[in-house]
Parts: structure tokens; sequence; C-alpha cells
């Protein structure tokens, strides 16, 4: 099934209009993305290997769950369908914390993906071996240490997927946590 965008002007105002991955990939039309880290009493944080056949990024550690927001959908709700389906796992509206919000672009082959993102936090302990995982978007899925995260972030991305905005908000949210 394809799957269907709300199209954004450059500001991030919804234009009236709907388009498919497929043309806003290729056209570079403006719509909405969202990534989730779950992260665990530890405060470490839940990253899943993206798989090998992803056009994007393969094979590449990235963000607990994440993707596009459909058409008529909330950023929220695309946490829950997405960590659904990526992970097998089931929350609702309650266990997510909006952390905030970035625009970006990447080019990668043939994409043009011009992206307003929203980023969350959950803040759960997960048995990572008991998880479901989507077979054709995630390989596997581990634990990560808050400092390796961070050096890694710092470290110009290194083995994680370079997607703009996301990491930082990461690294933010960590800093936030140290002063409380």
């Amino acid at each position: 099934m394809e799957e269907n965008f709300d199209i954004l002007d450059e500001k991030g105002n919804y234009i009236g209009k709907t388009e498919s991955r497929k043309v806003c990939h290729k056209t570079g039309l403006y719509h909405k993305a969202v990534a989730v880290f779950i992260i665990n009493s530890k405060n470490q944080v839940l990253l899943q290997k993206r798989s090998a056949n992803k056009r994007m990024w393969p094979n590449t550690w990235d963000v607990t769950a994440g993707g596009h927001v459909l058409a008529g959908e909330f950023g929220f709700e695309a946490i829950i369908r997405e960590i659904k389906e990526e992970l097998g796992l089931d929350i609702n509206k309650e266990d997510i914390t909006f952390i905030g919000s970035a625009i970006s672009t990447s080019e990668k082959k043939d994409i043009i993906a011009n992206h307003f993102n929203e980023f969350y936090i959950i803040n759960r302990d997960v048995d990572e071996t008991k998880l479901k995982l989507q077979e054709d978007e995630v390989s596997e899925v581990k634990w990560i240490d808050k400092d390796e995260i961070i050096e890694r972030v710092k470290n110009n991305y290194d083995g994680i997927t370079d997607k703009e905005g996301c990491w930082e908000y990461l690294v933010k949210y960590y800093e936030w946590l140290d002063k409380k």
C-alpha cells in the first residue's frame, strides 16, 4: 500500500495537499517525520540497526524507532504506530515525551528527504530479547550507554546515522537530565 503524506511549505505549514512517498522523495516536497528514543532506568538508549535492504543508511545504527507521519496523523500517533511495527512494542500517548523538532534535508541516491522532524523520548525498561523486530526494517537492537552515544554524536556520528537534529536533541535531553 502506497503511503501518503501531508505536504508542508518551507515553514512547516500544511498546504491542504497530500502526496505519495514516491513523489515526495522524488521532488523534495516537505513532509513530517518522527524519531523516538527509549531510555531505560540505567540511562541507556535502545538503538536499532537498520536492515541491509534499506535505501538510506543500510546496516547503520539508528534511533529506537522512527518514520514518516502519514496524512492526517499526529506525530505521537506515528510514534505509537512505528514502535509497534518495528519492534512489536505497545505504547500509548502517556508514555511519550516530546523533546524538540528540526528541519532536515537529506539527499542520498535518488531520494530527496525534506522533513519537519519531531523527536520524542520514552522512559521504559524493555527486554530487547523479547522484541518482535520487523525484519525488512530492523536487523537487531541493543542498549548503548549514555556516554558512548554522546561520544559517537560528537565524533561525527561514528557508527550511527547522520540524521540532522535527532541525535543533538538526545544529547540535549541527557544534559538536561544531568542538571536535574
